[in-house]
């Protein structure tokens, strides 16, 4: 069901609201529509650029996506998989974004070339602190960044969001709201654990298609808020927003504040 969208601003596409009736359809949907949206693109270049998340619906859904008849049409030589932040936690720690999606989705996937697969660099890899990974995963999307842009267009990315109103690693009241350039360390995250490393809101307002997910009664407030148009600095959902088009994918229950 679609609950309603909104008018384009200069630099934005429109703001699309799709709502399922529970966290389990909703999975199942944003794995078919990931699923088709590469596809279309596939139709006409390559390569694709999709931007991963974490979280218990992001999860959930690339777990749909190795389930999904269609997967094998994909051509996953031809895509890039990214994230949008990441736990600064060593390499195959289990509350890392990375080692939740390989287990749901990249293992799954044996065309996929380990070069395609560009995770953000975990402590013990040569790096020491948040904001030394941050700088080598802007390094490795600047690789991909076309000559004379500031950003690299991601095709699609994906976003949870928390309660709190939070995108990525992005936090209400955090210093990383207003960091500049592609990635962003963080320090002091309200949610375990206190380090991580994130996109910031000019890398995620780059991506052609931003898709904000969320599913729960717990998730209401903020979805309203973010729609609603309320400061980044309260619900920084509010500026996931993407170039072409954003969409908000929700289950009933975390749409029942929204008007």
């Amino acid at each position: 069901m679609t609950a309603g969208s909104g008018a384009a601003s200069p630099s934005h596409g429109p703001r699309l609201v799709v709502v399922h009736p529970d966290a389990g359809v909703l999975a199942e949907a944003v794995a078919a529509r990931l699923l088709t949206r590469v596809l279309d693109i596939q139709s006409v270049r390559t390569p694709v650029h999709v931007v991963l998340t974490g979280g218990t619906v992001g999860i959930r859904s690339l777990a749909a996506v190795a389930a999904h008849p269609v997967r094998d049409a994909v051509d996953w030589t031809g895509v890039h998989l990214w994230w949008g932040d990441e736990r600064f936690l060593p390499t195959g720690d289990p509350e890392r974004n990375e080692t939740q999606a390989r287990e749901a989705l990249l293992d799954h996937l044996p065309t996929l070339p380990p070069e395609n697969v560009h995770v953000v660099p975990a402590p013990g890899d040569g790096v020491g602190t948040p904001e030394e990974s941050a700088a080598l995963y802007a390094d490795e999307i600047s690789r991909f960044t076309p000559d004379g842009a500031t950003h690299l267009a991601f095709d699609v990315l994906l976003l949870g969001m928390g309660p709190d109103g939070h995108v990525a690693s992005l936090f209400p009241g955090n210093a990383g709201l207003d960091a500049q350039g592609t990635t962003t360390g963080v320090h002091d995250s309200p949610k375990p654990p206190p380090e991580r490393v994130s996109l910031t809101f000019s890398a995620i307002q780059a991506a052609q298609e931003v898709w904000v997910v969320a599913a729960g009664a717990e998730k209401a407030p903020a979805v309203a808020s973010a729609l609603a148009g309320d400061p980044v600095t309260t619900t920084p959902a509010a500026g996931a927003l993407g170039t072409q088009r954003t969409l908000w994918l929700v289950d009933l229950a975390a749409s029942g504040r929204v008007s």
